[in-house]
This record gives C-alpha cells, structure tokens and sequence, in this order.
C-alpha cells in the first residue's frame, strides 16, 4: 500500500530536471553517468511521472515513459529516493503511468529490470512470452 505522504503527478511543470538528472546519473545503474543534456532531451520528449511529499512538495520519485500516444510505450527511468523506498512509491508510479498509456489506446507496454521484477509483477507486467522474437541494436 502507498503511503498518503506522496502524490503523484503527470504534470511536466513539476519535474525537477536536475534533480532527476542528478539520481538518475548517480545512483542508478542503467543511467550512470548520463550527461544533463541527454537527460534534458530524454524527458521533453516523455511522458514524466513524479512522486511529490504533499507537505513539502519536493520531488522524491521519478518515471519515465516514451509512446508513440497510439500503439507502444515504454515504462523507464523509474527511481525512488533511498529515504523514500519502500513506501509503495515505484509501484505506484508503474501503475499510473500503465492507466495513462492505455488510456491512450496502447497495448504493450515494456519495461527492461535487472532488480525489480516484484515491483511490476504487482503491476501486471510479466516476462515476454516470445522473447526470441524479439531483437535489440545498441551503439
């Protein structure tokens, strides 16, 4: 269960970009390192997500998502503070994010975790069933 301390919000005004710059090239190991400006590029061209304390209105959770609004999305840059984890905050984000992109008519929804795979079970996600179908390219 989520803790009421926290609400969660779709609006872009409310990202504090540098601070998830920040978390995310630090100290989180799918991003480390990332440049601002890759960061900055990464999230004007996103749906964002954050987790906000209603009391102070800081930001202390992130996610991530890129659609094409119709078909496809993917679920990324999912990060919750370390004084924040474990309040149901990363689950909280998956699924708000999960209504909003079927909301728009998506159908699939992927995600990539080395660490996490409890989190999104809760929220539906499951292991591909043709993953030998599927093909990545990286630089």
């Amino acid at each position: 269960m989520r803790d009421d301390r926290y609400e969660i919000s779709d609006d872009p005004a409310r990202v504090d970009a540098a601070l998830v710059h920040h978390w995310l090239s630090t100290d989180a190991y799918w991003a480390l390192g990332r440049p601002r400006a890759v960061q900055d590029a990464a999230i004007a061209a996103s749906l964002n997500f954050g987790a906000y304390d209603r009391e102070t209105g800081t930001q202390v959770a992130c996610a991530r998502v890129v659609t094409d609004h119709a078909t496809f999305a993917w679920l990324c840059d999912v990060y919750v503070t370390p004084a924040a984890r474990g309040r149901g905050l990363a689950t909280a984000l998956a699924t708000t994010a999960r209504d909003h992109v079927e909301g728009l008519g998506v159908r699939l929804v992927l995600l990539a975790t080395h660490d996490a795979h409890g989190v999104y079970k809760k929220v539906g996600f499951t292991p591909l069933a043709e993953p030998g179908h599927w093909m990545s390219y990286g630089l």
